[in-house]
Protein backbone atom coordinates (compact mmCIF):
# COMPACT_ATOMS: atom_id res chain seq x y z
CA UNK A 1 0.00 0.00 0.00
CA UNK A 2 1.18 3.51 -1.05
CA UNK A 3 0.91 5.86 2.03
CA UNK A 4 1.44 9.20 2.84
CA UNK A 5 1.84 11.00 5.82
CA UNK A 6 0.51 14.42 6.59
CA UNK A 7 1.89 17.39 8.14
CA UNK A 8 1.83 16.84 11.60
CA UNK A 9 2.25 12.74 11.33
CA UNK A 10 5.59 11.92 13.28
CA UNK A 11 7.98 10.73 10.65
CA UNK A 12 9.45 7.84 12.10
CA UNK A 13 5.55 6.01 11.93
CA UNK A 14 7.17 5.09 8.19
CA UNK A 15 9.94 2.91 9.15
CA UNK A 16 7.14 0.82 11.33
CA UNK A 17 5.02 0.01 8.59
CA UNK A 18 6.94 -2.88 6.89
CA UNK A 19 5.27 -3.83 3.67
CA UNK A 20 3.80 -0.48 3.02
CA UNK A 21 5.49 2.05 0.56
CA UNK A 22 5.31 5.60 2.70
CA UNK A 23 6.18 8.81 1.78
CA UNK A 24 5.87 12.40 3.51
CA UNK A 25 4.26 15.71 2.31
CA UNK A 26 7.45 17.59 2.78
CA UNK A 27 9.09 15.14 1.17
CA UNK A 28 6.78 15.23 -2.18
CA UNK A 29 7.25 19.51 -1.63
CA UNK A 30 3.58 19.14 -0.47
CA UNK A 31 4.28 20.43 3.10
CA UNK A 32 2.69 24.03 2.48
CA UNK A 33 -0.81 22.47 0.47
CA UNK A 34 -3.77 23.61 2.02
CA UNK A 35 -5.52 20.13 3.05
CA UNK A 36 -7.96 20.34 -0.01
CA UNK A 37 -5.17 20.62 -2.69
CA UNK A 38 -3.10 17.71 -0.39
CA UNK A 39 -6.34 15.43 -0.77
CA UNK A 40 -6.41 16.10 -4.69
CA UNK A 41 -2.79 15.74 -4.81
CA UNK A 42 -2.38 12.60 -2.67
CA UNK A 43 -5.77 11.09 -4.23
CA UNK A 44 -4.23 10.57 -7.48
CA UNK A 45 -0.57 8.84 -6.09
CA UNK A 46 -1.48 7.31 -3.12
CA UNK A 47 -3.64 4.71 -1.43
CA UNK A 48 -3.76 6.48 2.15
CA UNK A 49 -3.40 9.56 3.84
CA UNK A 50 -1.89 9.03 7.50
CA UNK A 51 -2.76 12.53 9.33
CA UNK A 52 -3.40 13.84 13.08
CA UNK A 53 -6.13 16.66 11.37
CA UNK A 54 -9.15 15.67 13.80
CA UNK A 55 -11.14 18.33 11.90
CA UNK A 56 -10.74 16.71 8.65
CA UNK A 57 -13.72 15.69 7.75
CA UNK A 58 -15.48 18.53 8.64
CA UNK A 59 -13.15 21.25 6.79
CA UNK A 60 -13.44 19.01 3.34
CA UNK A 61 -15.78 17.22 1.40
CA UNK A 62 -14.44 13.50 1.42
CA UNK A 63 -16.89 11.99 -0.46
CA UNK A 64 -16.52 10.14 -3.71
CA UNK A 65 -12.42 9.72 -3.38
CA UNK A 66 -10.49 6.42 -3.67
CA UNK A 67 -8.03 7.45 -1.75
CA UNK A 68 -8.29 6.01 2.52
CA UNK A 69 -7.62 8.44 5.42
CA UNK A 70 -6.66 7.11 8.66
CA UNK A 71 -6.75 9.69 11.45
CA UNK A 72 -4.14 9.19 14.44
CA UNK A 73 -5.72 10.47 17.86
CA UNK A 74 -2.36 12.25 18.72
CA UNK A 75 0.70 14.10 17.25
CA UNK A 76 3.16 12.14 19.68
CA UNK A 77 5.54 9.13 18.72
CA UNK A 78 5.92 7.90 21.83
CA UNK A 79 2.21 7.46 22.43
CA UNK A 80 1.62 6.46 18.78
CA UNK A 81 4.63 3.86 19.25
CA UNK A 82 3.12 2.47 22.83
CA UNK A 83 0.03 1.91 20.47
CA UNK A 84 2.03 0.79 17.30
CA UNK A 85 0.13 -2.27 17.02
CA UNK A 86 -3.40 -1.00 16.71
CA UNK A 87 -1.85 1.60 13.72
CA UNK A 88 -0.54 -1.38 11.86
CA UNK A 89 -3.66 -3.08 12.38
CA UNK A 90 -6.03 -0.20 11.27
CA UNK A 91 -3.77 0.19 8.05
CA UNK A 92 -4.40 -3.42 7.22
CA UNK A 93 -8.03 -3.27 7.46
CA UNK A 94 -8.11 -0.01 5.34
CA UNK A 95 -10.25 -0.31 1.74
CA UNK A 96 -10.10 2.64 -0.70
CA UNK A 97 -12.56 5.47 0.42
CA UNK A 98 -12.61 4.39 3.94
CA UNK A 99 -12.47 7.38 7.14
CA UNK A 100 -10.79 5.63 9.97
CA UNK A 101 -10.12 7.15 13.15
CA UNK A 102 -7.92 5.08 15.34
CA UNK A 103 -8.43 5.33 18.85
CA UNK A 104 -5.52 3.53 20.42
CA UNK A 105 -7.06 0.43 21.41
CA UNK A 106 -9.66 0.05 18.99
CA UNK A 107 -9.86 1.44 15.38
CA UNK A 108 -13.07 2.79 14.63
CA UNK A 109 -14.46 2.82 10.78
CA UNK A 110 -16.70 5.49 9.71
CA UNK A 111 -19.86 5.50 7.03
CA UNK A 112 -19.13 6.61 3.67
CA UNK A 113 -19.69 10.51 3.20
Amino acid sequence: MRGLLDHGTPAPLRQRLPGHSVSAAYEMDWAELDNGTLLDAADKSFDVLITTDQNLRHQQNLAGRKLAIMILPTTSWPKIQRHLACVVEALAAIRPGDYREVVFGVARKREAF
